[in-house]
């Protein structure tokens, strides 16, 4: 069907948090092929502030109210107890379904999902923005143009300095939440991992607690052994005062590094839409890479700086409205989401036990 006769998925949206206000939202009412139909909210400030943003949209106060809506795919933006029940809530009815990350709290609930959503012909799809910033692209295109030769360490972080703690459910223990910086930041950090070089074999983690009146980890490390034999080592933190590069990736030929995030958070945050205002491109980002001295070792690697690739979160939701309209694979599996899980479930036991452990699919 061509986009002229083709009629616009009708999305309903349940949260409208940081989530859903900041991310979900604005990315669809701007991708061509959805259309934002109806958001959920049970905050009455929330509320009004959805309706002024998206007066086309229907604001309601449940979830309940959804289904008599006319909709063909919800998204769940909550806390992440709620994204199983959900989205198995949606799939029964029959509509397609993106999560926010992560999908579930552990392996086995993401792929009795998926399985859910496989036997009922449904699209499941996961939000994993991340693979979509620009320092991220530009570190792939590094390690698959062969610029670095093999790939020896790979060096991940997202830390940040918020020496305060907020209250918020991501600093809860309670495992049904997923609270913690592992599966909160580590979500992201081990996809893009995993994406670059392929499957965990062995994990070795530490997860601590640092600030008073929190119950989940807000200072950790993850260090993953792939299957090829690439070290990742994956830190995140909240109580970071001090800046580290973004990457920072050794080869046998060369090296990357990237400093700074990516822009489009903040861009988004400040209720800037995805399409026209340079919103994947500040000039906040910056890579150096290293190259061996091709002719006096002793004069050290050649250096250059040179501009990071510009980040793109809109192609996520064109992925889902291809996956939607055409078919097309979804833009993040849920298998590729489970097998993360596994890798962080295993991370929690080595932070426990102390130990390298190997990962093994629940």
């Amino acid at each position: 069907m061509d986009d002229v006769a083709r009629k616009d998925a009708r999305v309903g949206l349940i949260g409208y948090g940081l989530a859903g206000e900041a991310f979900h939202a604005p990315l669809i009412a701007s991708t061509p092929g959805l259309e934002l139909s109806a958001i959920v909210t049970g905050r009455a400030d929330r509320a009004a502030a959805a309706s002024a943003r998206y007066p086309g949209a229907t604001v309601v106060a449940a979830v309940d109210e959804l289904w008599t809506l006319g909709l063909d795919l919800v998204v769940v933006a909550t806390p992440n107890d709620s994204h199983v029940p959900l989205a198995r809530a949606a799939l029964e009815r029959d509509l397609a379904v993106v999560v926010d990350k992560p999908v579930a709290p552990d392996a086995r609930a993401a792929r009795e999902l998926d399985a859910l959503a496989r036997s009922r012909g449904l699209l499941l799809t996961v939000f994993q923005n991340r693979r979509w910033d620009g320092d991220f692209l530009t570190v792939r295109d590094a390690v698959s143009s062969g610029l670095l030769g093999d790939v020896r360490r790979f060096e991940s972080r997202f830390e940040r300095w918020s020496p305060v703690a907020t209250g918020g459910w991501r600093e809860s223990a309670a495992p049904e939440m997923a609270g913690g910086l592992l599966w909160d930041l580590g979500a992201h950090l081990v996809d893009q991992a995993v994406q670059l070089f392929g499957p965990v074999a062995s994990v070795y983690a530490e997860c601590d607690v640092r600030r008073e009146g929190v119950e989940a980890d807000d200072d950790s490390f993850v260090a993953l052994t792939h299957v090829g034999g690439v070290r990742s080592h994956l830190w995140m933190s909240a109580v970071a005062a001090h800046e580290n590069p973004r990457f920072r990736v050794v080869g046998s030929n060369a090296a990357i590094v990237t400093w700074g995030l990516d822009p489009q958070e903040d861009a988004l945050r400040a209720g800037r839409y995805p399409v026209g205002d340079g919103l994947a491109d500040d000039g906040s980002l910056w890579g150096v890479a290293e190259t061996p001295a091709t002719a006096d070792v002793v004069a050290g690697p050649e250096r250059s700086t040179r501009p990071v690739l510009a980040g793109d979160y809109p192609a996520y939701y064109a992925g889902v409205a291809r996956a939607f309209h055409e078919g097309a694979p979804a833009p993040v599996s849920v298998t590729d989401a489970a097998a993360v899980l596994d890798v962080l479930e295993t991370a929690r036991r080595s932070a426990r036990q102390g130990e390298v452990l190997a990962v093994a699919a629940s």
